[in-house]
């Protein structure tokens, strides 16, 4: 695609992309070093690489807003949540989980819609690497939860 042919709708959802996942940086960046405070090495490593697959995602949108001619500016990130415990966290961790993969579905759609399909898959690519991540995230809050509660719905497209 030629610097500058994206729709600016497309470049709208690659900086609320960015937004979203440095936002997903900075949450899983401070909640490692929290639980880690706490004693749960094992819950803090796995922040930790939380942490380093959402740097890299934040990473390939930034090149793709300099391959499309745009500078890359995420617009607000989210303020980190907070809780007591390690359960709790990971709850608010599907949140944020399932607004990307929300946010992704979107894009993808949008796309599909206009034609353009170099970004559609580049948002799919994302998209999955994203409902991976968040089944990840929720068989590690099952394996900390009593048998009987039931996990929310994840979302699809």
């Amino acid at each position: 695609m030629a610097v500058g042919a994206a729709h600016p709708r497309v470049l709208g959802y690659l900086g609320r992309a960015l937004s979203l996942e440095l936002s997903a940086v900075q949450q899983y960046m401070t909640q490692a070093s929290l639980v880690e405070l706490w004693g749960e090495g094992e819950a803090a490593d796995r922040f930790r690489q939380e942490t380093v697959e959402e740097l890299q995602h934040a990473e390939r949108i930034v090149k793709r807003m300099l391959t499309l001619g745009v500078a890359p500016a995420a617009s607000q990130l989210r303020p980190v949540t907070h809780a007591g415990d390690l359960v709790e966290l990971l709850r608010r961790n599907a949140v944020l989980e399932d607004d990307l993969i929300a946010h992704y579905a979107e894009a993808m759609r949008f796309c599909l819609q206009i034609g353009d399909a170099e970004q559609q898959a580049f948002f799919q690519t994302l998209w999955l690497e994203e409902q991976q991540h968040g089944h990840e995230l929720a068989t590690w809050l099952a394996s900390l939860q009593s048998p009987g509660l039931v996990l929310p719905q994840r979302t699809r497209l």
